[in-house]
């Protein structure tokens, strides 16, 4: 059976979602509609449906006008398998001494790393995007120059893969932290799947603003791997539930962006340690003095 994809990009998130909701109205109907961040600091949305029939290409095109969107691409995918594509693109990912995988790859894993399974149909965060690798490999980093914390925060969590790694070497108390519902869901499934419920505690929250948040503060370590604009806004609370001598590893960000992050932080009192580029991404490693 054919499946074709409708997308088109525009501004803002709420015009986004207020476009993806017209979609449903089109005749032949898309069978699902997603509403995707570009992340590139433009607040550009990208809206794509997707359809078993060829979607109508003036009802497109009527959207576009209405919403002041761009011309909408309609291409039609090949007949694939895609559970089998999927393994395939999304090998094990070995980050120092973690080893992410998926289900399908439980066989491989070494007897000298320490796994995380997170299923790549979850949220993001399977370990394969150079933000989520360039945290784990920073906590690496941190670990072999004898750091070890008690308390962690991961804001933004998402799969909350490196809560649970940070958890898998330390023990403490460890809090994972999400503005999306079903981020937080998909954050405990993770937990149950490694056999570590309850070993983090995952909160509905945005940034710091949730009570187990604040009672935990001071921490030794927070993630926050999110994007350039995020990071900018909460540089005070992070600066405020970090303890002297903490340290912040920060990802989410392009490498062009990563300077203003740097002074951002650095005039919060929290100073740039190490800087490592992953492709397009960085990840930044700071130190609260």
């Amino acid at each position: 059976m054919p499946t074709f994809t409708a997308s088109t990009t525009l501004s803002g998130k709420a015009h986004a979602d207020v476009l993806a909701e017209a979609m449903e109205d089109l005749y032949p109907e898309p069978t699902g509609v997603g509403v995707f961040e570009v992340e590139d600091g433009s607040d550009l949305w990208e809206v794509s449906g997707y359809f078993i029939e060829e979607p109508d290409q003036a009802g497109l095109a009527l959207l576009t006008v209405i919403h002041k969107a761009k011309p909408f691409t309609v291409s039609e995918l090949p007949e694939t398998d895609w559970l089998a594509h999927v393994h395939s693109e999304l090998a094990p990912v070995e980050a120092g001494r973690f080893f992410v995988y998926g289900s399908h790859d439980a066989d491989k894993v070494p007897e000298d790393k320490i796994p995380l399974l997170i299923e790549a149909a979850m949220a993001f965060g399977t370990g394969h995007h150079g933000t989520t690798l360039g945290c784990l490999k920073a906590l690496d980093s941190l670990m072999n120059n004898g750091f070890a914390a008690g308390k962690v925060a991961d804001i933004g969590c998402g799969t909350a893969v490196l809560a649970m790694a940070a958890a898998r070497v330390w023990q403490g108390q460890f809090i994972a932290s999400d503005i999306d519902e079903v981020a937080v869901e998909v954050a405990e499934a993770n937990l149950e799947a490694n056999g570590m419920a309850g070993v983090v505690t995952c909160v509905e929250a945005a940034g710091f603003d949730a009570a187990p948040l604040a009672q935990a503060a001071p921490f030794d370590l927070i993630f926050a791997n999110i994007l350039k604009g995020p990071l900018v806004a909460l540089s005070p609370e992070v600066a405020a539930h970090l303890r002297e001598g903490g340290y912040a590893i920060l990802s989410g960000l392009l490498n062009e962006q990563a300077d203003e992050v740097i002074e951002v932080y650095l005039q919060n009192g929290i100073n740039l340690v190490k800087r490592d580029e992953i492709g397009e991404w960085t990840t930044l490693t700071l130190c609260r003095n």
